[in-house]
């Protein structure tokens, strides 16, 4: 069986890396010189750095540690080797890349450093890797207190931020609080994609074969389903095709052309893999 791209070790280990250094860049680029934690164990050196001066790097080494120690106890060992190469990678990618401020307007900067963040982070889940950090915690919680690891590492992430108010002062805390929302927004287009798509189901009650008809002559993916009614019980048939946005529009017009009383359900597909769309 042929490896997928993702399973090819040169690959993994220059994907790794590429996130690692853009969290990196994130951190020492766009909050570290504007004193903005916005969670997470980069989050915590931020906040030491600005009230005692500690290398921001050597905060994660020690916190990430700390990490490999609770794994070690609670998780499994699989766990343990997953997070031990990003736990000492990331702080000595930190201590390489130079800090400096390259963002004069603060706002913009907590919004590309989001952005960066969540792009290396969003490519850490897509090879199954991990910077170790606090993402530990919320697996302990997942497996002893069956918390949603979700929940629980926003949870973290909102009590670091919180201590911006100590360190740097509210309008500190509001800007990390909002670099947030900029990592979450930016990780969900990245996991999922930005060319989404549309599910249309379409039943008709005579025109069902001319809806087919039309649908084949536009090229686009189509399933039938054999399905019954609830409240008739009657044998039906049920289109189902897969269509890009601009598709949408002149498919509703098309069907009710053919059928202004057909029924139509359609919904939002995030990512199709395989078949006409995707790979």
């Amino acid at each position: 069986m042929k490896k997928r791209l993702v399973q090819t070790p040169w690959f993994y280990w220059i994907v790794f890396f590429v996130a690692l250094e853009l969290i990196a860049i994130s951190v020492n680029y766009f909050y570290a010189p504007i004193n903005i934690a916005a969670g997470g164990a980069t989050g915590i050196a931020i906040l030491v750095d600005a009230a005692f001066g500690i290398e921001r790097s050597l905060t994660v080494l020690i916190v990430n540690l700390l990490m490999i120690l609770l794994a070690w106890i609670f998780l499994d060992k699989k766990t343990v080797k997953n997070i031990i190469v990003g736990s000492f990678s990331l702080p000595l990618l930190m201590y390489l890349t130079p800090s400096q401020k390259i963002i004069t307007d603060d706002l913009l900067a907590v919004i590309v450093g989001g952005a960066v963040f969540a792009l290396g982070v969003a490519a850490l889940y897509r090879i199954n890797a991990s910077s170790g950090g606090t993402t530990v915690p919320p697996m302990i919680f997942k497996k002893y207190f069956h918390l949603n690891p979700a929940f629980s590492l926003l949870a973290i992430d909102m009590l670091v931020t919180f201590f911006n108010i100590f360190v740097s002062g509210l309008n500190a805390f509001f800007m990390a609080s909002f670099s947030l929302v900029i990592t979450s927004l930016v990780m969900r287009y990245t996991e999922a994609g930005l060319d989404h798509k549309y599910q249309v189901q379409v039943m008709s009650q005579t025109k069902l074969p001319e809806i087919k008809q039309m649908l084949e002559s536009e090229d686009h993916a189509m399933t039938i389903f054999n399905v019954r009614g609830g409240y008739s019980a009657n044998e039906k048939e049920l289109l189902m095709a897969v269509i890009d946005n601009q598709s949408y529009g002149p498919l509703l017009a098309a069907v009710h052309d053919i059928d202004p009383d057909a029924f139509i359900i359609a919904s939002n597909v995030v990512k199709v893999h395989g078949g006409t769309f995707g790979i």
